[in-house]
């Protein structure tokens, strides 16, 4: 996968009716601490005290450790964090505020993959830079500048070809649809706006009217993006929700999606419990299902979901938390394995978003770090924009949907494809990775 390392980062996966960042998140303390200080040493002291207190991990700090011999807080995190932990990590307030609340950077306005000495664009931001030139998902990018994308991709130097993280840097892409057309244009940078809904589409399945809409982040705005999708879906008789790319955020959304989706089966129920360590035991809650911001609820039993390895934290929960109540169908790869969340930490200049709890379901259901098993087993290839035929595991979904079963090759491949993106899910994954695949 492709990383940017020049703009503006966006942050995590968030819990509960407050700003939680868990397999989704807790809820946030927006007033900064006393650190004595924001030298580094001082910062790192802070911070040290802080893990011991209260991350979920602490017992697995080493002892021993001088804050003070730590470059920054970073590194101080990478020291002492537990080899359980794949996703704590630091923001600075600005990235913070940018990203998460804002929800905006500044860029062209696409996600990318590259496969080999290919780039392809695995979804593009509504009204961005890249839309408004006609970019959409599938679409592959041949040249930058005038230099051909395999000689940028084996040199090293794809990243820097794109460009600063600045507004007004303009770029010259020449890029292919899935139907061969090709095209040239110069894009500017700007800010971006992050919509978290990139489709929603209806159609009918056998005889069964079918909603179907991509959730890809849960962040401030997610409330009524959510309400937009539902608001078209409207009397359906299926529905698949995708979050292949869908790295977390915001528990309370991931709450509203479910109890929107499942409405009258769920309302009132259980939805998540946060268990934090020994010390802090006290802070631990359940979340019940509830709407949230949402208005209208479709009262499905039964709801698909489609994930990739990518599909992490508040993605998960939704799996996991409709799972005693309603049938969910799981199509795709295995989850990324995140059933714990963060209650992001101001200090200085900074948010620390280090995990401090466990994310359970009603019956008890959690510590999935291997990921959620799909049930029928597909491929994330581009196949062309959201929703087109063609594209495996929507294609997948709706033959579960006509036959009641997973498709003969879905059911060979899915033994097979767990063992091995499980591995895969073992690396270090947040939503930070998600976000460093946008410019």
């Amino acid at each position: 996968m492709l990383f940017q390392t020049n703009r503006v980062i966006r942050a995590l996966a968030l819990v509960g009716s407050l700003p939680l960042i868990a397999s989704c998140g807790g809820g946030s303390n927006d007033s900064s601490p006393d650190t004595g200080g924001c030298s580094i040493a001082e910062q790192n002291s802070y911070f040290l005290d802080y893990m011991r207190e209260n991350y979920f991990w602490y017992e697995d700090i080493p002892a021993g450790i001088d804050p003070t011999s730590y470059p920054s807080v970073d590194a101080l995190l990478d020291a002492i964090r537990s080899p359980q932990d794949r996703f704590s990590y630091i923001l600075t307030e600005q990235e913070y505020q940018e990203r998460f609340v804002n929800a905006e950077y500044i860029g062209f306005g696409f996600s990318s993959r590259v496969v080999g000495s290919r780039l392809f664009l695995n979804y593009v931001f509504a009204e961005s830079p890249a839309a408004n030139v006609g970019m959409s998902r599938g679409d592959e990018i041949i040249e930058i500048d005038g230099v051909a994308v395999a000689t940028l991709i084996a040199n090293g130097s794809l990243n820097s070809a794109l460009g600063p993280a600045e507004e007004g840097t303009s770029v010259t892409f020449s890029w292919q649809k899935p139907n061969g057309e090709e095209q040239t244009d110069v894009i500017t940078k700007t800010a971006v706006e992050t919509n978290t809904v990139l489709a929603v589409d209806r159609f009918a399945q056998d005889g069964k009217d079918v909603g179907y809409y991509v959730l890809n982040s849960f962040i401030d705005r997610t409330g009524a993006d959510l309400n937009s999708a539902y608001d078209t879906l409207v009397g359906v008789d299926e529905l698949i929700i995708d979050v292949r790319y869908n790295g977390g955020g915001l528990i309370r959304y991931a709450n509203q999606a479910a109890s929107q989706a499942a409405g009258n089966n769920v309302i009132g129920n259980p939805f998540v419990s946060l268990i934090y360590n020994d010390k802090n035991s006290d802070q631990n809650n359940t979340s019940l299902f509830q709407l949230v911001d949402g208005v209208q609820q479709l009262d499905l039993d039964r709801v698909f979901v489609l994930t990739t390895g990518a599909s992490c934290s508040s993605s998960e929960l939704i799996i996991n938390g409709l799972k005693p109540y309603v049938d969910v169908v799981v199509v795709g790869q295995p989850t990324c394995g995140k059933p714990v969340g963060q209650s992001p930490q101001p200090f200085c200049d900074k948010r620390s978003f280090v995990i401090n709890f466990e994310t359970v379901n009603a019956d008890g259901e959690g510590r999935y770090f291997d990921g959620l098993a799909p049930q029928c087993s597909a491929a994330d290839t581009l196949a062309g924009d959201w929703g087109v035929n063609g594209d495996p595991l929507l294609d997948e979904a709706k033959y579960f949907i006509s036959f009641g079963s997973c498709s003969p090759s879905a059911q060979l491949n899915q033994a097979q494809s767990f063992s091995a993106d499980s591995q895969a899910n073992k690396q270090r994954y947040n939503l930070l990775e998600q976000w460093r695949r946008e410019f």
